[in-house]
């Protein structure tokens, strides 16, 4: 009877935080809902099967990544926890068990929300088939969350690892034109996708791409358990402290903040890693295919047709971009945030704290950003590379204090759903010249609307016509900026206490 209470215990802890719960169901319904048919046609332009396939492998992605995400947190975020409860006397095994079983509840969830919103929106021709391989892929992808928490247990890092395989799984996945790529066999839910959209690979050999599916759902969940039962029993407890100081506040809080980054030497191999990754493979996938796109042009908006390589390359920087700031915004408030409340309490300003984190924000940006234009650069050519690199900055930046403002609004674990949800349906599909050729009326309304919009002159065009759009892209920032400030002083301010005061001795 142990596990069962264990599991009950872990699911209602999960539940105290409501915004976690309801974006378990909000991620996958919107998800589904609103990426599927961009999804279909970005497939389609890639040489893959696209339509009702892809819409239907929508709703096992989604439920994947939440899966991953959500397992990735119940193994990272639990280790001291975990670690005292065995110290108190349960086996590590069933402590495992129940963790993994709550974990499997959650995908659960998700998978429900995902296979509902894919049968209002287009119906599901084989119930069986899709609601088996939409719960295998969670399954998987909980055995890799839990994997890479007994790996990794720094969020940013291990988020970060999470959602580079769920990317490499989809984009090169065999619902997106790669069914008969040798290095592509290898990945999570390759044969899970094969069989649920019933595409025979050629290459399962006698097992079949059903066999194949289900030895890696179970191989993977035993080599989880596996893992996660070693770092349960292994595992180091860790404290961090942060200090602070009176004179030069400004510059001893960030000298402080970018000592305790510099503390994470993986986070930035990933800040590199992952842009050269996601680029490269990007344009090696896309077909040489002519594609319309809308560009203003001496004052007025034309359709021109250019090379679709150069506007896939072009356009995947930002997306790179986007999602390593958003996550690296969400963790360095988050993570700071005790420390901060201490230094403030002591007598630090807030004020120079929060500069602090943003200058750390802010090098993180421009790494992020460099390193992508370093991988575009060698597969593309912008006509003016200054207008292209600063409109990439600017998405940098402006999504980096979108991952700020997420922290305080949604915690650690719905940050990361939304911190993924909000780029990738801003840039990877609103604002995305490959699907369509000029952005609908309600992307406008969107954060990287301004900044793409000078990125895509930047790297198309002769001339500068967005001042416009570059005053837009530049109020977004001002404009998050103020949010951010005012949402930090909240946080971290002692109670009372003005951003800028400093407490007096008595409070002290």
């Amino acid at each position: 009877m142990t596990v069962p209470v264990f599991v009950r215990r872990f699911l209602a802890d999960y539940a105290r935080n409501r915004v976690n719960l309801v974006l378990l169901v909000v991620v996958p319904a919107v998800f589904v809902a609103l990426v599927a048919g961009s999804l279909a046609d970005a497939a389609q332009l890639l040489g893959g099967r696209g339509g009702t396939a892809v819409e239907t492998a929508t709703a096992a992605w989604a439920a994947a990544f939440l899966a991953g995400v959500g397992m990735y947190f119940q193994t990272a975020a639990t280790r001291a926890t975990d670690q005292r409860v065995v110290v108190a006397g349960l086996r590590p095994a069933q402590l495992v068990t129940a963790r993994l079983v709550t974990g499997l509840v959650l995908a659960g969830l998700a998978s429900t929300v995902a296979l509902a919103t894919l049968a209002l929106r287009t119906g599901i021709d084989s119930p069986g088939r899709v609601v088996a391989s939409t719960l295998m892929a969670a399954v998987i992808y909980v055995a890799l969350g839990a994997a890479v928490g007994s790996f990794v247990p720094n969020p940013v890092n291990g988020t970060v690892v999470v959602l580079l395989v769920w990317i490499l799984d989809v984009f090169l996945g065999p619902a997106m034109g790669a069914r008969d790529r040798v290095g592509t066999r290898w990945l999570p839910t390759h044969f899970v996708t094969l069989w649920m959209v019933d595409l025979p690979s050629g290459h399962a050999g006698r097992l079949s791409d059903l066999g194949w599916a289900v030895l890696w759902t179970l191989s993977a969940t035993v080599v989880a358990w596996a893992l996660v039962v070693r770092r349960t029993r292994r595992g180091a407890m860790r404290a961090r402290l942060r200090p602070g100081s009176r004179h030069g506040q400004m510059v001893a809080a960030t000298r402080a903040a970018w000592r305790d980054t510099r503390r994470n030497p993986a986070l930035w191999g990933l800040y590199v890693v992952v842009p050269v990754i996601f680029i490269l493979l990007a344009d090696a996938i896309t077909p040489q295919r002519p594609i319309a796109v809308t560009v203003r042009e001496n004052g007025s908006r034309l359709a021109e047709t250019y090379p679709m390589p150069e506007v896939h390359g072009a356009t995947m920087a930002p997306i790179a971009i986007a999602s390593l700031a958003a996550l690296a915004g969400l963790f360095t408030v988050l993570d700071s945030r005790g420390g901060d409340r201490r230094a403030a309490l002591a007598g630090l300003r807030p004020a120079a704290l929060l500069t602090a984190r943003l200058a750390v924000l802010a090098g993180v940006a421009l790494l992020a950003t460099a390193v992508s234009l370093a991988a575009t650069a060698s597969v593309f050519d912008a006509v003016h590379w200054p207008v292209y690199a600063g409109a990439n900055l600017l998405v940098a930046l402006t999504y980096a204090l979108v991952g700020a403002l997420l922290a305080p609004l949604f915690g650690r674990v719905g940050g990361v759903f939304m911190a993924f949800l909000l780029p990738f349906l801003d840039l990877g599909i609103a604002q995305s010249p490959m699907l369509r050729t000029t952005p609908p009326n309600w992307a406008e309304a969107l954060p990287g609307y301004g900044a793409v919009r000078v990125l895509i002159d930047g790297a198309l065009t002769h001339g500068f016509d967005e001042a416009g759009s570059l005053l837009l892209a530049l109020a977004w920032l001002a404009t998050l900026s103020i949010l951010v400030r005012a949402a930090y002083r909240r946080t971290v301010a002692p109670s009372g206490q003005h951003a800028d005061e400093r407490p007096s001795e008595t409070q002290l």
